[in-house]
């Protein structure tokens, strides 16, 4: 009897770890050539379909699909850094700004009007239901509030910074409203993992062909945004 029980124990340890292994494609940090992007979505559903083989080619294959991470610095100073959400991620990615001593301005409540002399937009993306009540502006009207203030800032010129540093906290049904329009006219996206364990953001950066950069944690973020900017 002890012997059954033991045997039970071990296929039971065995399946625990099989079903550990089988989770999505691994998301890495790179920062290699300055290629662009292939353009395309790599599709994670694919993988539902039976025998081990073809799903290792279909991972393969969404894998190769990633973008590529930053190679070169393509923001310059000074940036204008907003909102889109209202999250107090916006506060924190102003630190980040700090402490790469990037000269910029602020306003959580930026439109078109307020680009001035900027050559950088940096968008702080994660929605907070206490912000935007706080902002005294609801989910509606801060995308309209985004959406002309992005396409302004293309049409200028300025390159457009995507940061979602707010990790699995700044998911959900109200911050994913704001994700696809931030990355819309990006230019560079830089995203904390916990954040993109469903491949949103780096599905949304390999169809529009721009780098990413996933990182672990927020504090790996502040030099990759550093390294964004060109310094003198």
């Amino acid at each position: 009897m002890k012997k059954r029980w033991m045997v039970w124990a071990a296929m039971f340890s065995v399946s625990a770890a099989l079903a550990g292994c089988s989770g999505g494609v691994l998301i890495r940090d790179r920062k290699t050539s300055g290629q662009a992007a292939q353009a395309g979505r790599g599709t994670a559903g694919a993988e539902n379909g039976s025998g081990g083989s073809g799903r290792d080619e279909k991972k393969q294959a969404g894998a190769a699909q990633m973008p590529e991470g930053l190679s070169e610095p393509l923001a310059e100073p000074p940036a204008l850094l907003t909102s889109v959400g209202q999250s107090a991620d916006y506060e924190i990615i102003k630190t980040m700004l700090d402490k790469n001593e990037i000269a910029y301005e602020k306003n959580s409540l930026a439109t078109s009007g307020d680009l001035g002399d900027a050559k950088t937009l940096v968008l702080a993306v994660g929605g907070s239901s206490k912000g935007l009540g706080a902002a005294g502006i609801d989910a509606n009207a801060e995308l309209k509030r985004v959406e002309e203030l992005i396409g302004a800032a293309d049409e200028k010129g300025l390159a457009i910074l995507a940061v979602h540093i707010g990790g699995e906290a700044r998911r959900g049904d109200l911050s994913d409203q704001f994700i696809a329009p931030s990355f819309e006219k990006a230019d560079y996206a830089l995203v904390v993992a916990d954040g993109d364990k469903d491949g949103l953001m780096a599905g949304l950066a390999a169809e529009k062909g721009i780098p990413i950069d996933i990182v672990d944690s927020m504090a790996e973020a502040v030099p990759k945004l550093g390294a964004a900017f060109i310094q003198e």
